[in-house]
């Protein structure tokens, strides 16, 4: 036990301790790869992220055939639902000859699902199914991403329809591309010079690849209720499918000596490997978006914590801060605030800053404006700045807890009283006049050379 806590002690000292700011850009470089490093295995061991990779394993087992069944009826009418095979092959290759056992059975059950003798109750069991899938990843997507807002119901139900037919389509159209360029006659006439041959080869190899980079990236961009930047999507998939080739190789391997596990599990063995496999699939594709989610928010890595809990103090603090730059941008007429400049601004998390706003917009001191993107509203006052008592707004944001659950505790004791009057009488003597807009003034003017 002291010997962990020691090695913590020592990781955290190493990490987090010293600026990286100033450093050589090398010894950065590394600082912040530990940080990733240490801020991926903390996700998997102390959070949910290997949670949710078990309960999509569930889910896809119980939604997989339909999801196949929906996915081939739209394949079937653009004439390239002869790629679903080849598609299932490829991503159970790791499972040897029981994974083309599992793609035959797979093939078996679509082929012969009629959706005439279901019925209606039937097909709306079948799409609630697939839909339940896709929400449960995006689910698991909206945990990695800290997003707490869920799509409204109407745009959850456009997205996951889009998913269901434009998706697959523009998948296994590339896939037929990628497959029909060897058997292509150019192709094959060029291959028999030395480099072309040379140079075909190499792509030939790192085409599934970036096959399923490219599908990681599409994923991870599309399906979390946040904007995701194409830039860190892109990094968060390819080390997502270097994750992919690399432990499908190495069970690949392990299947090769898995007799042992045959004798044990008898015919079980198959479906038992199955859920293995599908278990580390949705788990290299939840690292590949906590990667992107950490490129596009380094915040989250300046703390050995998932989540930056503020202080009583910090909290106030940064709520006076944020209603003063929100009110000095009303004096000067200048664009409002959303909740990412803000968190730049602050060199907070987005997630502290979203807290804050609401703290505000509860208490009644600001209100959304409509922008462009409605994912990222600006925030407005809600009255003016000179009516705004800074005694007011600091009590309701010491309070916005309790305001909040109701609960207020235990009456305090006599003594308790008297020294929590004599702090409020102090505070409200030290803020008495004292206004937002005076607050927001003093971000610009000079200090007063008088003052002590």
């Amino acid at each position: 036990m002291g010997h962990d806590t020691t090695l913590s002690k020592r990781i955290n000292d190493l990490l987090w301790s010293q600026d990286a700011a100033p450093m050589p850009r090398w010894k950065t470089t590394l600082i912040w790869g530990g940080r990733l490093v240490y801020a991926i295995a903390r996700d998997l061991t102390q959070g949910n992220l290997s949670l949710h990779a078990m309960s999509l394993v569930y889910t896809t087992l119980l939604s997989l055939v339909p999801l196949l069944a929906v996915s081939f009826s739209v394949l079937k009418g653009f004439g390239v639902h002869n790629q679903v095979e080849p598609l299932l092959t490829n991503a159970l290759a790791p499972l040897g000859e029981s994974g083309r056992e599992i793609t035959a059975q797979l093939i078996s059950f679509v082929d012969n699902m009629q959706v005439g003798v279901l019925g209606s109750v039937g097909l709306a069991m079948l799409l609630y199914t697939v839909v339940s899938l896709i929400q449960k990843i995006e689910g698991a997507f909206n945990y990695a991403w800290r997003v707490t807002e869920v799509r409204p119901l109407g745009q959850r139900f456009t997205q996951y329809l889009s998913v269901l037919t434009i998706g697959p389509v523009l998948f296994f159209s590339a896939l037929g591309i990628s497959a029909s360029l060897g058997s292509n006659t150019f192709v094959q006439s060029v291959m028999h010079l030395a480099p072309m041959g040379t140079l075909i080869e190499i792509a030939s190899v790192l085409a599934p690849y970036v096959m399923i980079s490219l599908t990681f990236a599409f994923v991870y961009v599309f399906v979390p209720n946040t904007r995701v930047q194409v830039t860190s999507a892109l990094i968060g998939a390819l080390l997502a499918g270097l994750l992919w080739e690399v432990i499908g190789d190495v069970f690949a391997t392990f299947m090769a000596g898995s007799t042992r596990y045959t004798a044990i599990y008898s015919s079980l063995a198959i479906l038992v490997l199955f859920m293995i496999w599908v278990y580390l699939g949705w788990l290299i594709l939840l690292i590949g978006t906590s990667v992107a989610f950490y490129h596009q928010h380094p915040e989250f890595l300046t703390t050995g914590s998932r989540e930056i809990r503020l202080s009583n103090r910090l909290r106030e603090r940064l709520a006076l801060s944020i209603a003063a730059e929100i009110a000095h941008r009303h004096l000067n007429g200048a664009p409002p605030w959303d909740c990412e400049q803000l968190s730049k601004e602050a060199q907070l998390p987005s997630l502290n800053i979203r807290y804050v706003l609401n703290m505000l917009e509860d208490a009644g001191y600001i209100v959304r404006t409509l922008s462009a993107n409605p994912e990222t509203p600006g925030f407005v006052l809600a009255q003016a700045p000179e009516g705004i008592g800074l005694m007011e707004l600091l009590e309701r944001v010491r309070s916005y807890e309790e305001r909040q659950s109701g609960f207020r505790g235990m009456p305090p004791a006599p003594g308790m009283q008297r020294l929590e009057a004599s702090l409020e009488s102090a505070r409200a003597k030290a803020l008495e006049g004292v206004t937002l807009k005076d607050l927001a003034m003093g971000l610009t003017s000079p200090p007063d050379s008088s003052a002590p």
